[in-house]
């Protein structure tokens, strides 16, 4: 889960933040991983660098521009991919073959693909969720975990995002249901999965209008303009197809997972950055996951929501990956 719309515009949202200068990419391409589908991938900053991959949010968000300026680009080797069905990847918004243990596949072939023997991880939102799934399934190649507004894809969160996030944000919350029969309130995400999952354009387009604005509203402490803006709508349905099928579907067994697995990544240097008023990934996620590995760095930022482009995160993040760049093995 994650609306980190970006802006490419002088001043605007971007301003004062402290995020390093716009860069291109060195490199990028594509990789088959199997299912028909294909990853893309970028590398940009030093290829010499420290190497440190970015786990967007979502599922099915993608990445952007904006992601490789968390990084000194002359310290790291940044690298950057869409996840199955995001993003520039192929095909968009395909649930076939698209699980959590097919993504931390995919991390692992894109690592070996790339000849990289061992990198930082960083992730926020969804892309927490599955920066702490790789990190327990191939902790030998981790070096560093920087995580932001967990998600740990339980139940309670999936309820909270569908049902209750609505005591905070009435209006927005109205505004989704608007689109569903009252008879079918008491299951929204079944309800906007059958829409979501209709071949019909005419059928999921609005529904995943709907669902991605909710998100980005639901996002900040304060409303931005930016991120509620009239989205792409191939980005839209990502989102909200692959977060429906993702949340039907793929729930972990046992649901407490992530938590409990968390002795397998003990001794990796990591840092929790948290909004304390995030809506969309609640505060009570990340203290489950603080209390169960007090060595990790926690930093909960007061006057911040779920964004990572909430200026408060934006800077613990970018002073995270300024003092994870010591960290080489």
């Amino acid at each position: 889960m994650q609306h980190d719309k970006e802006t490419m515009r002088s001043g605007g949202a971007l301003a004062g933040r402290p995020l390093f200068p716009p860069l291109e990419p060195y490199r990028s391409g594509r990789l088959p991983v199997g299912g028909g589908h294909t990853l893309y991938w970028e590398e940009c900053g030093n290829p010499r660098g420290l190497p440190v991959v970015f786990l967007h949010g979502g599922p099915g968000a993608g990445a952007s521009p904006t992601h490789r300026r968390f990084f000194d680009p002359q310290a790291w080797r940044i690298v950057i991919f869409d996840q199955r069905g995001a993003g520039r990847s192929t095909p968009t918004a395909e649930t076939h073959e698209n699980t959590p243990d097919h993504l931390v596949a995919d991390i692992e072939k894109l690592r070996q693909h790339l000849e990289i023997e061992r990198w930082h991880v960083f992730g926020g939102s969804w892309g927490s969720t599955l920066a702490l799934l790789y990190a327990q399934a191939h902790r030998p190649r981790v070096l560093g975990l920087m995580l932001r507004g967990i998600f740990l894809m339980t139940r309670r969160e999936i309820d909270w995002f569908l049902h209750s996030m609505r005591m905070i944000f009435p209006e927005a919350w109205s505004r989704l249901a608007a689109h569903i029969p009252a008879a079918e309130h008491g299951d929204m995400l079944e309800a906007f999965y059958t829409r979501l999952m209709n071949p019909d354009p005419a059928v999921h387009m609005p529904a995943a209008r709907l669902w991605s604005r909710y998100e980005a509203i639901c996002s900040t402490l304060l409303p931005s303009l930016e991120l509620t803006a009239p989205g792409d709508d191939r980005m839209s349905l990502s989102l909200a197809r692959l977060e429906t099928h993702y949340f039907r579907n793929c729930l972990f067994t046992p649901e407490d997972r992530l938590v409990r697995d968390v002795d397998i990544i003990r001794d990796v240097p990591a840092v929790i950055v948290q909004g304390r008023y995030d809506i969309v990934c609640p505060i009570a996620s990340a203290d489950a996951l603080h209390r169960a590995w007090p060595e990790a760095d926690y930093i909960v930022v007061p006057d911040a929501g779920h964004s990572a482009l909430e200026p408060g995160i934006c800077r613990e993040l970018v002073q995270a990956t300024e003092r994870f760049r010591r960290i080489t093995d």
